[in-house]
């Protein structure tokens, strides 16, 4: 799992069967890596996400049809760093 920051929405006039209803965001890592993620919990620019990559992660939370492997998990309220 990675933190990341939400930079902003994804869209097209097309795409992918089982796309449906999902919203395509990107985050940028800690790193500075960018990548596409998909989101059911309605997060936005400027939050800080939880995101995990992998067919297994996927299938689990929002479902096995769609055609990406990058998820986020979690809108992150707060960190404790020590």
């Amino acid at each position: 799992m990675v933190l990341g920051t939400v930079v902003g929405p994804v869209w097209g006039a097309r795409h992918a069967a089982g796309l449906d209803g999902a919203t395509l965001l990107i985050v940028e890592r800690r790193n500075g890596s960018r990548v596409v993620a998909i989101d059911r919990l309605g997060a936005g620019p400027g939050d800080r996400v939880l995101t995990a990559h992998g067919s297994r992660v996927r299938d689990l939370t929002v479902g096995e049809q769609l055609p990406l492997k990058d998820v986020i998990l979690a809108i992150v309220d707060g960190i404790h760093e020590a």
